[in-house]
């Protein structure tokens, strides 16, 4: 079984900006931690390897290891370099925009403004069988839940009766406002992060779902509602830098398997052009993890989540090092 770290571009002309073949990508980079963080100490070591590297911002992500909230808050002082951090992603089903928001305004107290909250409602095969709760109307929950967070996450009043979720109340937190990424990958949400949130957070979307439908369904939906700032978007891109891309693309394989059978996933791989979720990894030389990249940037992404999926220590180590390397010079 790999490990998996993650990575994270962002738009600016920062000490970040990659180059290939001397052209600029225009796009920021920051390592995060995966799924496997299993102890406060590792989202600490591995945020103060993140800050030490150069890189700009440090996403944790929720899976069944630590709250990435909790363990971000916990590791502030571990990464005073860092212009953002942030989790990828937070389900929203099973928690309440009261505590939500309390923990997140809580860690963003610590990080004095650079946390960036990622949620999502997660899926109904994890709803349903895990949770014990209905996913009838996912979009209807999401839309009030974040109706309710939204104003607590800027320090305001909340008070929201919605069909799905209802919240009436303030929180006394000193910390800046918190902006939020929303994980969405069908119409309906995409157009709800580009009238509610500062983006989307999408993952096992390749450059032409991005550019085809991703981009134009957010932009149009928040230039509907008189946004002044273009959408971010966040996009979940798995590398691996080695010389035998045959164990690579059979972790590829293995991780991928999952989103098969989930249909949101589905559909953004046939929208693709795709049969296999692992053609969407990034397997080779750092040329080729480069050139790859480089679509992403091209297709209209802001921002890049880079998931370092190695299938062994040696070619874990190689991607670390071709990725702050690259940062140095």
């Amino acid at each position: 079984m790999g490990e998996t770290a993650a990575v994270t571009t962002t738009q600016t002309s920062g000490p970040g900006g990659a180059n290939r073949r001397g052209d600029r990508f225009g796009i920021r980079w920051g390592l995060a931690g995966g799924v496997a963080l299993r102890s406060i100490a590792e989202v600490r070591e591995l945020g103060a390897w993140a800050s030490g590297a150069g890189f700009d911002s440090y996403w944790v992500s929720q899976g069944g290891a630590v709250d990435p909230v909790v363990a971000l808050a916990a590791a502030a002082d571990a990464a005073p370099t860092l212009r953002e951090v942030g989790t990828s992603v937070v389900p929203l089903y099973g928690r309440h925009p009261v505590g939500l928001a309390q923990a997140t305004r809580t860690a963003q107290s610590a990080w004095g403004g650079r946390f960036t909250l990622g949620v999502g409602p997660s899926h109904q095969a994890s709803v349903e069988p895990n949770l014990g709760l209905s996913w009838a109307k996912p979009f209807g929950y999401t839309r009030d839940f974040l109706a309710g967070l939204q104003p607590l996450l800027r320090g305001d009043q909340a008070d929201v009766d919605g069909a799905e979720v209802t919240t009436h109340a303030t929180l006394d937190i000193d910390a800046a406002p918190t902006p939020v990424l929303l994980a969405a990958l069908g119409p309906r949400m995409l157009e709800l992060a580009g009238q509610m949130t500062a983006g989307t957070t999408v993952g096992q979307c390749g450059p032409r779902t991005i550019a085809t439908f991703i981009k134009p369904t957010i932009d149009a939906a928040a230039q509907a509602a008189g946004r002044s700032e273009a959408p971010r978007i966040m996009a979940l891109v798995r590398i691996c830098v080695t010389d035998d891309p045959a164990p690579a693309y059979a972790l590829a394989q293995q991780i991928g398997a999952g989103y098969k059978v989930l249909p949101s996933y589905a559909a953004v791989l046939a929208r693709e052009g795709l049969e296999e979720p692992a053609d969407l990894f990034l397997i080779g030389s750092w040329e080729r993890v480069l050139d790859g990249l480089a679509a992403y940037a091209e297709a209209g992404v802001t921002d890049l989540r880079i998931e370092v999926s190695a299938p062994d220590v040696a070619s874990r180590e190689a991607t670390r090092a071709a990725l702050a390397g690259h940062l140095s010079a």
